[in-house]
C-alpha cells in the first residue's frame, strides 16, 4: 500500500483536514480511494451540526478493524443541538439512537460518493470539491463560504396559467376600490 496525503492548494479553503496517510489505495490504484483511521482536525465553525474537534471527540470508522463502530455525533452533542432548537424537548432513547444512526449513514454515503467522484477524476485523493459536488447534487446543500467560483443563476419558478388568472382577478378587484 502506498500512502497519499490529501492534496490541497495553497489558497484552497479547508473545512477540516485529514491526517497524513488518510486516503490509501488498496492493492490496485484503479480502485476507489478509501479513508483509513483518520481523525478530524480543525473545525469548520461552531455552527456546524457536527461540532468542533473537542465536541466530536471520536474518530472516523476504521476500515478492516472489525465491527467497531464509532460515532462522529455523540449523544451529548445531539442533546445540545436539540436544546438549541427547543429547550423543552426531551428525546426518547429510540429517537436518539435513530438520529445518531441517520447521521452516521449520511456521513458514510457522503464519503463513499466523494471517493467515487475522486476515482472518476482519476485522482488519488478526495478533495473538497468532491464532497461539495455530492452534497449539491444529491442533497441540494450549499456549504456557505466554500462555494465554487462560478455564479449560480437564480432560476425563477414557472408561472402557471391558473396563477396568472388569479393575479389578474386580484388586480381587477383592487382597481375597483
Amino acid at each position: 500500500m502506498s500512502n497519499n496525503s490529501m492534496g490541497q492548494g495553497a489558497n484552497m479553503p479547508t473545512i477540516g483536514s485529514i491526517n497524513q496517510g488518510a486516503i490509501q489505495y488498496v492493492n490496485n490504484p484503479l480502485q476507489s480511494p478509501q479513508l483509513q483511521s483518520t481523525s478530524l482536525q480543525g473545525s469548520p465553525s461552531q455552527h456546524s451540526p457536527m461540532g468542533t474537534q473537542a465536541q466530536v471527540g471520536s474518530k472516523v470508522g476504521q476500515s478492516g478493524a472489525g465491527d467497531q463502530t464509532t460515532q462522529l455525533l455523540s449523544r451529548p452533542r445531539l442533546q445540545e443541538l436539540v436544546r438549541e432548537v427547543d429547550p423543552t424537548v426531551q428525546l426518547d432513547e429510540e429517537v436518539e439512537e435513530m438520529l445518531l444512526q441517520l447521521a452516521d449513514d449520511f456521513i458514510d454515503t457522503t464519503l463513499n460518493a466523494a471517493c467515487s467522484l475522486a476515482k472518476h477524476r482519476h485522482a488519488p485523493t478526495v478533495e473538497l470539491r468532491d464532497v461539495q459536488l455530492h452534497l449539491e447534487r444529491q442533497w441540494n446543500m450549499w456549504i456557505p463560504g466554500f462555494g465554487n467560483d462560478e455564479l449560480r443563476p437564480y432560476k425563477r419558478a414557472a408561472v402557471t396559467e391558473a396563477h396568472k388568472q388569479r393575479m389578474a382577478l386580484i388586480r381587477k378587484t383592487i382597481k375597483k376600490y
